[in-house]
């Protein structure tokens, strides 16, 4: 019999490190912690940063944006430990501001969006009585953040293969120009995060008598305004939390008893956020 097992995406710096530490941390020896990226230099130089102690730190490459790569190390960790108690999806592309939505669109789409649907479909069968899955959104996943006639394209979604479906159009759109024109918000990461909070609103609807019966949590996660490289190119975020900071909310949906008002929802600092306008 295996520890516990924990496993975490983009997980080479930022949030996801930070999301590594605490998680070894809190763990105990007998237990493992995967540290996952698509560079093993990256992959191996992260896991020798994180300090002794507690679980067990094990590098692993994945690359979500490879159509298989989720489900070959899902295949991995089942062999070796017959499941897993904790996934973050938290692997992300960036996009700056001078980026252009056009050229970037597809590859954005690939991590972020079919990233995050080949992690929920390899990694949430494996989960053990008392699991975490939480896939690090945003608090722009809420439906209120696109136009009105846009938003039955993702209210009541009821596959990932759907979610997928609804994604593929946006990606299209704004790769051939056609978005420019519509009602579509010129911000990519909006459709995005609507896109991973319904994938996950949309696996919950299928396993959420069961997991609750379980005692498993499966949500989408919103850290907040972090002080990153990354959002420093958005926003001024001298005064906002650090990932280590922002990760301890998260770290604590991990560690408390799952609330079912929680289950299949966007929560940020254990508050629920509205899915729907008026919600």
């Amino acid at each position: 019999m295996t520890g516990k097992v924990a496993l975490v995406t983009g997980a080479t710096q930022g949030l996801g490190l930070a999301l590594v530490e605490g998680l070894a941390s809190r763990l105990s020896s007998e237990d493992t912690v995967y540290l996952t990226g698509r560079d093993l230099d990256r992959v191996t130089q992260a896991v020798e940063t994180v300090p002794s102690g507690g679980a067990s730190v094990r590098g692993a490459i994945l690359d979500v944006a490879e159509p298989e790569g989720a489900a070959r190390l899902a295949a991995q960790v089942a062999d070796r430990h017959g499941g897993v108690d904790v996934v973050f999806g938290n692997a992300v592309m960036r996009v700056g501001p001078d980026d252009d939505p056009r050229a970037i669109v597809r590859d954005y789409a690939e991590v972020n969006n079919f990233g995050t649907t080949r992690l929920l479909r390899a990694f949430a069968p494996l989960l053990r009585d008392d699991g975490r899955f939480l896939v690090v959104a945003s608090s722009l996943g809420a439906l209120n953040h696109l136009a009105p006639a846009l938003h039955d394209r993702f209210a009541e979604l009821s596959t990932l293969d759907e979610v997928d479906e609804q994604v593929a159009a946006w990606r299209d759109a704004v790769a051939d120009g056609s978005a420019r024109g519509g009602d579509w918000p010129g911000f990519v990461n909006i459709p995005s995060k609507i896109g991973q909070v319904a994938a996950v609103r949309a696996l919950a609807g299928r396993r959420r008598e069961d997991d609750l019966a379980r005692g498993i949590l499966l949500a989408a996660v919103c850290p907040g305004m972090m002080n990153t490289p990354t959002s420093a190119m958005w926003w001024d975020v001298r005064d906002a939390p650090s990932p280590a900071q922002a990760a301890d909310a998260l770290l604590d949906l991990v560690f408390g008893p799952v609330r079912p008002e929680h289950y299949g929802q966007l929560v940020r600092d254990g508050q629920v956020l509205p899915w729907t306008p008026g919600e």
